[in-house]
Formats: C-alpha cells, structure tokens, sequence
C-alpha cells in the first residue's frame, strides 16, 4: 500500500509538490492543503471526537469531529467524505465548505508544528459511526454551547478547534449546523 501524500503549498496557497505525510509533520513543518470537518445530527448536535494516543500529532487531543489531507490530485470534497469513512465508518451528506480560507499554524508541547491551508466543512451524519481506533479513541454528541466552552479553554481541545469555533459562529451556515445563541 503506498504511504499517503500530502499536497504542499506556498504562500499564496499554490500547489507546489507533495510529500509523505509521514515525513512532513516535524518542527519545521512545511505549508500544506488539510481540511476540518465538524459533523452534524439530525438535532443540531456536534461530533466531537479524541485523537488515538498514537497518532502522530496532537495524540489524545480532542478536536472537531475529524480531519484529513486530500491526496494529490483529489478534490477535496471527495477527501472529506474518505475521511469521514476513514475515520469515522460514517457516510456524510449535505457537505458545505464554511470557512473556505482557514489557515492555522501551531506548535504542540512536543515541538511538532502543524501548518495548513485548512478549509473548514460542515456535514451530516448519514448512518451509524463506527470509529476507527487507529484513529479516534473517544467521541461524544455535544450541543454548540458546550463546544463554545471547550474553545474558551486554551488546554480543553485542539489549536485548530479553538481557532474555528468563533469563526463558525459568525459564518454562513446551512440551518442545521447553525448554533442556537
């Protein structure tokens, strides 16, 4: 099976090659495509999910309801419904690009830097989950407002989360991924 790529980008957000993910988060991380995706019930709830101790970074983190990098060549909206499968064993629909020019660079504790273009998307859930627990250790259904308390917390979820939520808040969504005031 050949090892994920990831799309790396310039500074003006141009395709300028690609390289291992593997290889490419470190303390020196280069610029690349990645996206987010917070997923939606049919109550208006968010899946918010926590990363398996393993993974390579942010490990044991929670964070929205998953994340990924679309392969060279793959529009990004098909990485986005992979990933949810991927990581999730969910089907996803009514998928919406809400924070289009999302970008985002931080340093975790043991100095691995994440830095990406990182569109932001919402969907909803088409069926059971069935996380992956190469993936995902934890998940739980939450309403906005105890979302809104996590972003408040700097230690509580994920930099990239923490930065979304109140541009979520003030972005336009479709009315089932609104959150109540």
């Amino acid at each position: 099976m050949p090892e994920e790529q990831v799309v790396l980008l310039d500074d003006a957000g141009n395709t300028i090659g690609s390289a291992v993910k593997a290889a490419v988060h470190h303390t020196d991380t280069p610029l690349h495509l990645g996206f987010s995706c917070y997923l939606f019930d049919e109550s208006g709830r968010v899946l918010l999910t926590r990363r398996a101790l393993h993974k390579q970074t942010w490990p044991g983190v929670w964070t929205n309801s998953f994340c990924g990098h679309p392969a060279p060549g793959e529009a990004i909206v098909d990485a986005v419904h992979r990933r949810g499968y991927q990581e999730l064993g969910v089907a996803i629909r009514d998928v919406h690009c809400v924070l289009p020019e999302f970008r985002y660079r931080a340093r975790a504790a043991d100095g691995t830097v994440e830095n990406e273009i990182c569109p932001v998307f919402c969907a909803l859930v088409d069926g059971a989950l069935t996380p992956e627990p190469r993936e995902v250790m934890d998940m739980v259904w939450v309403d906005w407002s105890e979302v809104r308390s996590a972003a408040a917390l700097d230690w509580a979820i994920s930099p990239w989360a923490q930065d979304q939520v109140p541009l979520l808040e003030a972005a336009d969504l479709p009315g089932w991924a609104r959150p109540a005031a």
